[in-house]
């Protein structure tokens, strides 16, 4: 099943608002990452001290894209993943649904997204290699074997155990999906 690109990019907003809705309930503060110079992000703001600065998700480049991935493999890579990873740029969000709890992943800035798109051919290359369908991961669960991606064929969200077939039908769309998730506060 296929969402509308904009039924899903407003559905991550509003998850990733909702998400720092609750942080700064729980911190009144945004959330806060190590300094990392090599690291840079359009997602963060200010100081929070000399080792951690605040941080929040912000819009992703207008520009990317995985046109250069596609061609690459050889592969047309399912709508509902690109207009994920091309919607925010962002620090894992953590969130919780009626499975357990997980770790939505996103890039977290241009150079990120380029890693992104590595791991992407890396992960498609091993499908392909044992003979698997292609599925597109973009979050991990607490079991760090398990993860959760995207049947490239149907569009459905699955859990998987790494370099296996997935296994739990968990929605019918990533939009689906993202709908059904509960930010998670650490």
């Amino acid at each position: 099943m296929k969402s509308s690109p904009c039924e899903l990019a407003q559905s991550l907003l509003l998850f990733s608002k909702n998400y720092l809705s609750k942080y700064q309930e729980r911190y009144q503060h945004l959330p806060i990452i190590e300094k990392d110079e090599q690291w840079p992000s359009p997602c963060l703001e200010s100081d929070h001290d000399e080792n951690h600065q605040y941080w929040q998700p912000c819009d992703a480049d207008l520009k990317l894209t995985f046109e250069n991935v596609e061609q690459a493999l050889e592969l047309t890579i399912h709508d509902d993943f690109k207009t994920y990873f091309t919607t925010l740029y962002s620090d894992t969000l953590d969130a919780s649904c009626d499975e357990g709890a997980l770790s939505l992943l996103f890039a977290w800035s241009k150079d990120d997204f380029q890693r992104l798109q590595e791991n992407v051919i890396g992960h498609v290359l091993m499908k392909r290699k044992l003979k698997q369908p292609v599925t597109l991961f973009f979050a991990l669960t607490d079991d760090e074997d398990m993860i959760l991606s995207l049947d490239n064929d149907s569009g459905e969200i699955w859990v998987e155990k790494v370099g296996k077939k997935p296994h739990k039908k968990v929605a019918s769309s990533l939009s689906e999906f993202v709908n059904s998730l509960a930010p998670r506060i650490p």
